[in-house]
């Protein structure tokens, strides 16, 4: 298989706009995680401790997300870098460990997500009850 310099080029932007993505993830959550432990400190509520915990982990796999969102965009670079100094098949390793640490970095999204929903869902649940009432 031969490897262009433009293949993993591509990956380099799209890597660029998925750390964009996961730092706005980031962005969004830290200011509710200080409001609720403001809160928390005030009345030690089991409720807004739950959430907190789930904000938690939610940080720990946008963590994961970007961490291996570097990884692939450094692998790219890297695999780049091969194809320009001729070194094809190393380049051809670097690029396949660079699409395999997107792909799991893109894994730990959904699930990230899939949280996140699950919260929302869980949150508006009171308001589910009070309509049938």
């Amino acid at each position: 298989m031969t490897l262009s310099l433009e293949t993993p080029a591509l990956l380099f932007s799209a890597c660029s706009l998925i750390l964009l993505a996961y730092t706005n993830r980031f962005l969004a959550i830290a200011p509710i995680i200080r409001s609720l432990k403001s809160v928390y400190d005030e009345e030690e509520s089991k409720k807004i401790w739950l959430q907190i915990k789930n904000l938690q982990l939610r940080l720990r796999l946008i963590r994961s997300m970007q961490l291996l969102g570097v990884t692939s965009l450094f692998f790219s670079v890297l695999s780049m870098t091969m194809i320009f100094f001729t070194f094809r098949e190393l380049s051809l390793y670097a690029f396949g460990l660079s699409l395999f640490c997107l792909l799991i970095s893109l894994g730990i999204s959904f699930r990230e997500i899939s949280i996140s929903i699950n919260a929302l869902q869980y949150h508006l649940s009171d308001l589910e009850k009070e309509s049938k009432k």
